[in-house]
């Protein structure tokens, strides 16, 4: 991955292929110089600017910069620096006089300057750094933003610095100007940056490997290397250990394919911890919906439906590799949902770990299935809190969109500390309600439940049959994250085309704050 320090050199003789700095739209005059509209120059590149005599901000309007979010602009440095390239990137609307840019912003600015910068060997990036928050979501954004998958591609098999971004490579170093490295809190940020994105990057790597070589016994082999790596226990539930522990959701899920599904715990435990937490990821390496087999030009893209799982993985060796206070177990229930004689059909009745019975009416409506059988398995350890995490329903993208996921909850503080924890992680989320009259449309006359009721509020459905399957007593929550796992469109920001790493961020602040004693 990309590399990250923190340096106190000036800009002008920092060797480099190119020094980035923040431009914004300009707001009304009150309080300050700028007209509205205007182009100014954000703080951390006044030595860049003073180079220019000032006029950085005029050079740049004239090659047609306006300061919009994400907008990149590239021109020749001034005489006498070392690094030729001086590349502007567009922070959105100026704050207001004494206020500052959000971490946000930052770190969507500096994704879109480290993807632009693909091929260059080392960049320093003069952004607004007002506190020790800021340089960790420069730092963030640019190893995100940095972020390629090209295992597959033929120039990277013969070459692993080549064949990233149109035969590009991704930018191999970045220095954060405008910190502190010797300040604790400083450096603290950028160690946490490297550690967070790397996982999350681990997870979007995961999330874009064909399914023919991502199967559940392949993710699990990956998760074991990786719990030996840092310190992690990792118990993994073949299909026999399934068969003898009565898993009827999982097994009923992976009836239909060669590749036998998987359930995989991974524990991290602190001596410190006063806390447990527990996540639970929907791991569907591949899913063609089964008997109820999905239309063409929707399964295309379903290797992702594993995304749940891939956060839940990242998110756990993050809080190990952050060493925080709390314990964290992660499950992740692993399947692939495939038409076959041997598959679940509709209108089958499957017994799940839990002893309570489903029927199931559509067998592309999977992932409910494999997790009801971990909430339930999780609950046995007595957690403080459940999370889920899932490539759940279409509903909710239709809710909600393609960058925004839900969360649902037994408890409505519980609900909004996750809300919160997302926001503060630069994650989208959205509180949704599980209104009890839904439950009645999953009533089956033949088992204890069914896996479909109403098709309106679909994604709201999901999560009251999720709940069923949670301990009593437990707190939990749901994250739909169906439209924000993987992104079919261009990249933005720091967000890569293809698999993103959607609740990574959410989930490690979720645990920071548990280990601090802050959560809800």
């Amino acid at each position: 991955m990309t590399a990250l320090t923190l340096s106190t050199a000036a800009a002008p003789g920092l060797r480099a292929d190119a020094i980035v700095v923040g431009v914004a739209k300009g707001g009304s005059d009150k309080g300050g110089s700028a007209k509205s509209g205007d182009l100014v120059v954000a703080p951390g590149a006044e030595a860049v600017d003073k180079a220019y005599d000032g006029g950085l901000a005029g050079v740049l309007e004239t090659l047609g910069a306006s300061g919009g979010e994400g907008e990149v602009t590239k021109l020749p440095a001034p005489s006498g620096f070392k690094a030729p390239v001086v590349l502007a990137v567009g922070l959105g609307a100026q704050p207001d006089k004494d206020a500052s840019f959000g971490t946000e912003t930052l770190r969507r600015a500096a994704g879109a300057a480290a993807r632009a910068l693909a091929g260059s060997k080392k960049a320093a990036f003069a952004l607004p750094v007002t506190d020790a928050a800021d340089a960790g979501a420069i730092g963030e954004g640019a190893l995100l933003g940095a972020y390629s998958f090209d295992v597959y591609k033929e120039n990277a098999s013969k070459d692993a610095k080549k064949g990233a971004k149109n035969g590009k490579a991704p930018l191999a170093e970045v220095a954060l100007l405008g910190g502190k490295p010797r300040d604790k809190a400083y450096k603290a940020a950028v160690e946490r940056a490297i550690a967070v994105c790397e996982e999350l990057n681990r997870a979007r790597d995961l999330v874009n490997t064909p399914p023919n070589d991502l199967n559940p016994e392949a993710f699990a082999a990956v998760t074991q290397a990786a719990a030996k790596e840092h310190g992690i226990k990792v118990q993994v539930l073949d299909e026999k250990a399934l068969e003898k522990g009565g898993y009827g959701g999982i097994l009923g899920v992976g009836a239909g394919s060669a590749s036998a599904p998987r359930l995989v715990k991974l524990s991290y435990t602190s001596s410190k911890a006063k806390k447990h937490l527990a996540f639970v990821g929907k791991g569907i390496t591949y899913d063609s919906g089964g008997i109820s087999l999905k239309p063409a030009g929707h399964n295309e893209t379903m290797k992702c439906d594993m995304s749940g799982a891939a956060a839940v993985f990242a998110a756990v060796v993050a809080a190990a590799r952050l060493g925080l206070e709390v314990n964290v177990t992660g499950w992740l229930a692993l399947a692939e949902n495939m038409p076959s004689g041997s598959a679940t059909r509709p209108g089958d009745v499957l017994r799940m770990y839990s002893g309570k019975t489903v029927e199931v009416l559509n067998t592309d409506a999977e992932g409910r299935l494999v997790l009801a059988d971990a909430l339930w398995k999780a609950s046995e350890d007595k957690p403080d809190a459940i999370i889920d995490v899932a490539t759940l329903t279409g509903a909710m993208m239709l809710a909600l969109g393609n960058r925004t996921f839900g969360v649902m909850a037994n408890d409505d503080a519980f609900r909004s500390a996750v809300v919160e924890a997302a926001e503060e992680a630069g994650e989208a989320s959205w509180p949704m309600p599980l209104p009890d009259h839904l439950k009645k449309g999953m009533d089956s006359p033949t088992a204890d439940i069914a896996n479909m009721g109403e098709r309106m509020g679909g994604g709201l459905v999901a999560g009251l049959f999720l709940k069923e399957f949670v301990g009593e007593g437990i707190t939990w929550a749901h994250l739909d994250i169906a439209g924000p796992a993987f992104n079919d469109a261009g990249p933005f920001g720091y967000t890569p085309k293809g698999g993103t790493g959607s609740a990574v961020r959410t989930l490690v602040r979720v645990a920071e704050l548990a280990a601090s004693g802050d959560l809800g």
